[in-house]
């Protein structure tokens, strides 16, 4: 996938970076844009990032610069093996 010119500089909506310069208004703070790059400004702070259905609780590390808010909150359910789902009925005769 091709990645953003150097020169552009990484993609971060306006709210965002209204929100940079005061950190207390990011803390706990819903974000629907997912496609964000996260910046340095925003480290120790914990936002919850939209999925599509709910919002995921995330805490945004030193690890966490330069990456996508979507990187952290997955879409899709995991679906569980047939193996993990445990013990049901036994296939084969009913005894009476």
């Amino acid at each position: 996938m091709p990645r953003r010119s150097i020169w552009k500089g990484s993609f971060v909506d306006a709210f965002l970076l209204r929100m940079k310069k005061k950190r207390d208004l990011l803390l706990n703070r819903k974000i629907w844009s997912r496609r964000s790059s996260i910046l340095p400004e925003f480290v120790n702070c914990s936002v919850r990032i939209y999925n599509g259905k709910t919002s995921v609780r995330c805490k945004i590390t030193e690890g966490k610069v330069g990456h996508k808010f979507g990187e952290f909150a997955s879409t899709r359910k995991r679906r569980l093996s047939r193996t993990n789902i445990g013990p049901g009925r036994k296939r084969g005769k009913k005894k009476v």
